[in-house]
């Protein structure tokens, strides 16, 4: 089967507009583009809102270029196909709720599909959205290595507060994940918690939240320190009104404490 052109593409790269740094920062939940044939199964009103999302993300890293940083937002829903989750079925989070690579249910238990989607239809949204974004982001990081001899890899998401079947209701603001020290070395995940508290955010680690399937399967590569950061939606969103974000009062406040959170992240990589 010949590949059909996406309109919008899989995936958009923003490179450094500054002194480049050995760092890649990574938003694979951010997209909200559903082809109209995928759309039509959606079981109702509520799955075509497109709960699960990592609303505007894309926007408040923006400045991330402007500090050397290297980044990869997806364009489609990860009810399209879920860019965190292994290309063959393997859990992330053994003897607890999981979704796979096409969900099925939402956090909150709601079907997601008229009729779930076939195995071969599975495999086909693999390598038609899976697959481009994991290539770029694996090509990302080699070009890191080959010139700096080392990556940071950050990935990052955010989250609604309310309980789910994943935990209850999130009452830190920043939950960072590092597959309980194996994704990468100590300091990293120190200077982010520092960072964020001195913020006066909340941290916690590792609970519930580990990191997915991009911060375990490269951070286990030679080279590459790989750290997921999910954020609470509340911080810089009203999330009963998601399509509002960008206009919300706690926006920009939070880009800016985000900037400086990255600025010294910048100098602590150089340094």
């Amino acid at each position: 089967m010949k590949d059909r052109t996406l309109d919008p593409p899989v995936f958009s790269c923003r490179e450094a507009t500054a002194e480049e740094l050995p760092v890649v920062v990574s938003m694979p939940h951010t997209g909200v583009a559903v082809p109209s044939a995928i759309a039509e199964n959606f079981a109702g009103d509520r799955i075509a809102a497109l709960p699960m999302t990592d609303w505007h993300l894309h926007d408040l890293y923006d400045f991330l270029p402007a500090l050397g940083i290297a980044t990869i937002h997806a364009h489609y829903s990860r009810f399209v196909v879920d860019l965190n989750r292994p290309p063959k079925p393997r859990s992330l989070y053994p003897g607890r709720f999981e979704t796979g690579l096409v969900a099925t249910e939402t956090f909150h238990g709601e079907p997601i599909w008229k009729a779930n989607p076939a195995a071969d239809v599975v495999a086909q949204r693999r390598l038609e959205f899976h697959q481009p974004y994991h290539r770029q982001l694996a090509r990302m990081l080699a070009e890191k290595i080959s010139r700096f001899g080392r990556v940071y890899l950050i990935d990052a998401h955010s989250i609604a507060s309310m309980a789910n079947q994943l935990h209850d209701e999130l009452v830190h603001e920043i939950y960072l994940g590092d597959r309980d020290g194996q994704s990468c070395r100590p300091s990293m995940m120190a200077f982010f918690a520092g960072e964020y508290s001195k913020a006066g955010l909340a941290v916690c680690r590792n609970d519930p939240y580990k990191g997915g399937y991009i911060t375990d399967h490269y951070g286990q590569l030679p080279a590459v320190q790989a750290l997921q950061i999910e954020m609470c939606q509340r911080v810089y969103m009203d999330e009963a009104d998601p399509a509002g974000g960008p206009d919300h009062a706690n926006f920009n406040a939070m880009k800016q404490q985000l900037r400086d959170v990255f600025s010294n992240f910048s100098r602590f990589v150089a340094g």
